[in-house]
Parts: structure tokens; sequence; C-alpha cells
């Protein structure tokens, strides 16, 4: 027997879409769901948007526009024995199922996970809800900011304890249930490839956002209770953390947490003095502190810090309003913007995928599709014949 003088290949180079192949069924509306299947959608899977035959997704135009693209659209009347029958169909070639309904909806229709594992035990079927698939509160309605509230994060949103703030990135919707929702679906589907067995995944709004509270939850452990907001580090209890307002009434945000970032910032604005005020050991020299930051930053435009601060490395940067950013010159270069217009020729633009990795390149594969626009395809790829097709479609089981 003789050795072998072969070189050893190299590590094998993964390209093409990683979710190529994987077909979703998308049941969910408005903001968290189909946030949650854009994100598989872009990374390559086969999104099948299924809405009612009746509202549908009623998400403002604008916002449908932008988070159901790369998916193709279906309609069913789920509350018809025909309708269900046409889900239960689909399901059978499908690897994931997301439902955004309350606890116990998909169930009553006939279509919950017993009833979808069934005719295919490798579904991997995600309930997405606000509280959850148990618990006393599962019934309950809620939006962003209750869900918020019960997970004592709201408490700790803003820089003011007696004015909490309000954000237009609905934080609990896309943190608590948005990415949860990818991370359980992802983790389902890993394992359903290596079992063959799917999984129930239930995702609480609520959780997803209460698991990721690490500050405050650090600040009880440390003090037994959180500090208010405007307290903390990060709301405002330090001068080298904030918002500052300009000449202009635009913003400076300062986050020169680390001395190093801090004694640069000093250098930058002529002020070594304020050196050794890095983290004030009591509230009066904190106001101080903050009180000079405010005079001399808000004495000058936006303008001037955009151009003292560039290139600086402090931690330090202008706040930015969504229309520059989609003009700025880093997010450009990363190719994160996707302008384009709309059919009536209105400037539109998109965010790419923010998950960038090699072998597989972003493309908008389909724009968001209008409601039902892909039935007739969707139900020939099912092995509907066009008689059938068009007698569900009589029917009003389809649309």
């Amino acid at each position: 027997m003789t050795e072998s003088t072969s070189t050893p290949s190299p590590n094998p180079v993964a390209s093409g879409a990683p979710l190529q192949g994987v077909r979703v069924l998308d049941l969910t509306r408005l903001l968290p769901g189909p946030m949650c299947t854009l994100h598989l959608g872009d990374l390559g899977a086969d999104v099948i948007k299924v809405e009612d035959t009746g509202a549908g997704d009623y998400a403002a135009q604008a916002v449908r526009t932008l988070v159901n693209r790369n998916k193709r659209a279906i309609r069913i009347d789920l509350k018809q024995p025909g309708g269900v029958a046409v889900l239960l169909r689909l399901c059978e070639t499908a690897d994931v199922l997301v439902e955004g309904f309350r606890p116990g909806v998909m169930e009553r229709l006939g279509v919950g996970y017993a009833a979808v594992a069934r005719v295919n035990p490798r579904i991997v079927y995600c309930s997405l809800s606000g509280y959850g698939q148990t618990g006393p509160y599962r019934d309950a309605a809620g939006h962003d900011i209750n869900y918020s509230a019960y997970a004592g994060t709201a408490d700790q949103m803003g820089s003011d304890a007696h004015a909490l703030a309000l954000s237009n990135v609905p934080v609990a919707d896309l943190l608590g249930g948005t990415m949860t929702a990818v991370m359980g679906i992802l983790a389902a589907l890993f394992d359903a490839a290596r079992t063959g067995a799917g999984r129930h995944v239930d995702v609480a709004i609520a959780d997803g956002l209460l698991a990721h509270a690490v500050i405050p939850l650090a600040a009880l452990n440390a003090h037994g209770q959180t500090l208010p907001a405007g307290g903390d580090k990060l709301t405002g209890g330090l001068p080298c953390y904030g918002m500052y307002k300009t000449l202009d009434v635009r913003f400076v945000a300062v986050g020169a947490l680390e001395k190093k970032f801090w004694d640069t910032f000093c250098d930058l604005i002529d002020r070594a003095d304020l050196k050794p005020h890095h983290q004030p050991p009591d509230q009066s020299r904190a106001d101080w502190v903050r009180g000079e930051l405010e005079a001399l930053i808000g004495a000058q435009p936006l303008a001037y810090w955009t151009e003292k601060l560039r290139g600086s490395d402090c931690c330090v940067t202008p706040v930015l309003k969504l229309e520059e950013t989609v003009a700025h010159e880093h997010f450009l270069a990363r190719n994160m913007v996707l302008p384009g217009t709309t059919a009536t020729g209105q400037p539109f633009v998109q965010w790419a995928c923010p998950v960038q990795m090699t072998g597989f390149q972003f493309a908008v594969r389909h724009p968001a599709p209008g409601p039902g626009q892909h039935t007739g395809d969707i139900l020939r790829q099912a092995g509907y014949t066009a008689d059938e097709a068009q007698v569900l479609l009589g029917q009003g089981a389809v649309a």
C-alpha cells in the first residue's frame, strides 16, 4: 500500500442564497411577522404570503411595499373547508409556516400545529403573538408600546423619568418579535434538517424584548432596582453619553464612554480642562460638565460639527435625518441603499438585506405582490388542475 501524496483540496466555499429551496408560508400581517419572513425571503427562501379574502394585510401601503418584497401572494378563505384544504395542501411541501393570530385561532380554523404536523411532520410552525401561547395574558390585545410597558423596558426609554420616550422604530415588535422569530425558525430548521422532525416555535413579543433588557437587569441585580430613565449611564446619567443640540436645532451624539475617547474629544474641542470630569462623582459636577458641552456645541450649526468631527476617533457623531442617511457614503459603499421608483414614477427607497456573507449576493427577486397576485401559479405548483382551481375561485375559497 502506497502513501497518498495528493495535495488536500482547499476548504469548500458555499455559494448561492443560504435559504434557497426553503418554502415559507406567511400568514402574518402588519409588521413583526412580515419583517420576519422578509428576512427569510431576502436570504433566498420562497415565501408565499397568505392573506384572507377580506381585509387581508391592512398595513399602510408604504409599509406593505417595504416588508413584502421577495414574496409571492395567494388569498385563502380559511373559514371555508375548501380554503382549509388548500392551506393544508400547501403545508405538505412547505418547510416553515408563520402565523400571527391570537392563540387558539389557527386551531379553531383547523390549521393549528397538530393538524399541520399530521400532513408534514418536518414543518417548522412558528406562532408569533404578543404574550405567547401560554400564560394568563395569552389572549390580551397589545401593540409595541404595551409589550414594552409590561416588559419593564418602556420605563427605561428616554432621558427624563417624568416624560418617557416613544420610538418610531418599534423595538418590541422588531427586536422582541421579528428577530426572535427569525432566530427560533432558523434553529428549528437546522434541527429539522438533522432529525426530520419539525417543531412548534412559540414566540411572544414581550418575552423577546424582556430577554434583551440586559442593562436594566444588570442594574436591578447590582442595586436592587433599576435607575429611572435619565439616571442610568445610557439615558443621560453621564455627560459623556448624550445628545446635544446645535445652533440650528440639530443634534450631535456624544458617546465617549471610554476615557480614551473622552480625552480625544476634549482635545478636539479645545477643552482639555474637561478631561478629569469623564464620569463626574456627583450630580452637580455632572450638570456643570453637561452645561459646558451644551453651550459649546450649541454655539455652532451641525455642518460645523460634521466637518470638525470628520475623521476623528472619539465616538462623537452628527445625528442624521433618514433622508441624509440614504445618501451617506458609508451605507452607499455597503450597498445598503436601494433607490428606485414606484409604478407611478415616485422615488422609492428600500434597504438591502443587512446580512452579507461570502458566496451570496442579495437581490430583489420580486417586488411586494398585490393581494392574491400569484394565486393561480401557487395552486398549479401545489398540483391543482386548471378546472380545480376554477372551482375554488368560484367558491370563494381562494381569490
